[in-house]
This record gives C-alpha cells, structure tokens and sequence, in this order.
C-alpha cells in the first residue's frame, strides 16, 4: 500500500531524511518512533504529499505520489493529527463531513456515514453538533479519527495523535484504536515517541535516529535482536520512565 524508494529531505544544507526505503503492506499498523527531529514526522508528511522529497519515490496504492496525482491521492489517505487538528468554527459533525460535502456526498449518505464512525469511534452523538472548544481533549481526537476515516480511505496516517492527551484517556483511545486498526484492517502509519504506544499498536516498528531508520521489525525482534545500541538505549530509557511513573 505505501512504498518510499530513497526519499530524502534537506532544510537549508541540514539533512532531515537520510536516503530511506520502507514498504508498508495493506492491514498492518506500522510505528514510527523515535525522538523529537530524528525525522519520523517529516517521512509521514511526505508521504501524505504535504512536503516534497528531495529525493527518490513516494507510492501510495500503487501510484507514484507527485504534483499530478497528489491531490487525487489524498482522497484515498486520512490523516490524523495531535488534538485532533479540527476548524474551531464548525460543529464536530461540519468537521468530519467537510470533504465529503465538497465532493457533493447528499444528506442521506452524510447521515449514514457519520452515525457508523460516531458508534464506531464510540463518540457521543449529542456532541456533534458542538464546536471544538466545547469538546474534551479526547473527544476532539476522536472527532479528528472520524474526519480522517469519513471517506472510508484505505490508508490511514497518525501523526502523535495521542501526545497531549492526559494518561487516562491515552490509555482507553490507545484501546480504542487497537479495536479500530483491526476491524478496518487499513494500511495505517503511527508516528510516536513512546514506545509503549508502539508496542502496544503496531505490527511492526521502525527505530529512527538522526534521519536514518536504523532497525524495522516487531517489538519482541527489537528487544531480543536490536540491530544498533541506540534500539537498546531507546527501549531501555523509556522503561525507566514506566517505571519511575508508576504508583508506589
């Protein structure tokens, strides 16, 4: 479903993407991770066509992804991203349909639709017609994996969705979306820094460090046969983290 053959990215002479391949296969939920400027963001947005390579060949659904096809291929990628990211003076429900309404879905099969992700993302229907700023943090990200899956695209992008939200309602969106990923069976990828999130979604991750993926593999491959020492010190470091967070 997503294939990037040596797509690169450089900012005013620094390099921000290394010459990387990856291929993404229909129904698997693929995390990318890795601290903040290793680059995990920048392969996400270039492969929804929101920034150009500089280099190499972005697919998507069997298509090369460049100015032709770009706006075309949108249509068949939702994304994601943190809070949600909805217009502040439309309701939840002008939010999720917006696209569809510009491309003359009718009132009938606006109203089908957006009941089935209301009942599917498990948001109250009495909340669509209220404005983000009348919404909870969970609430808006939800409203914005409504949006993103309004079309029924078959590849599903996730850029930190869930970074600011507070743990508890991380934790059951977290579950939530575990549900989701393997009843839709899309092609999704999940851009995090936390490797709990990404063990606990994705089929397989990508270890990234200073533009470079360094290891793609499961999370058990990536305790047991880390392929460089920084794999290890990344899954170690956050280890300590759940540990010091946890209740006494």
């Amino acid at each position: 479903m997503i294939r990037l053959h040596q797509v690169s990215k450089s900012y005013h002479g620094r390099t921000i993407l290394h010459p990387t391949d990856l291929e993404v296969p229909e129904g698997e939920v693929h995390v990318l991770v890795g601290q903040s400027g290793c680059g995990k963001s920048t392969l996400l947005r270039m492969i929804m066509g929101l920034i150009p390579p500089d280099g190499g060949r972005v697919e998507v659904n069997g298509a090369a992804l460049d100015r032709a096809t770009v706006r075309t291929l949108r249509h068949s990628i939702g994304y994601v991203i943190q809070d949600g990211g909805l217009f502040p003076h439309l309701t939840a429900a002008a939010n999720v349909t917006l696209l569809a309404r510009e491309l003359g879905w009718d009132r009938e099969r606006l109203g089908k639709r957006l009941q089935e992700l209301a009942r599917l993302v498990h948001f109250p229907p009495d909340g669509l017609e209220r404005y983000p700023l009348q919404l909870s943090g969970g609430q808006r990200q939800r409203v914005g994996v409504m949006r993103a899956l309004m079309l029924d695209p078959p590849v599903l992008l996730m850029d930190e969705p869930l970074g600011a939200l507070d743990p508890l309602i991380r934790a059951r969106l977290q579950a939530d979306l575990k549900e989701i990923f393997a009843r839709l069976r899309k092609c999704v990828v999940f851009v995090t820094h936390d490797m709990g999130e990404a063990a606990y979604l994705g089929d397989r991750i990508s270890v990234l460090q200073d533009g470079r993926i360094l290891q793609t593999a499961s999370f058990e491959e990536l305790l047991r046969h880390p392929a460089d020492p920084y794999v290890t010190e990344f899954i170690s470091a956050q280890r300590r983290d759940w540990f010091e967070e946890s209740p006494a």
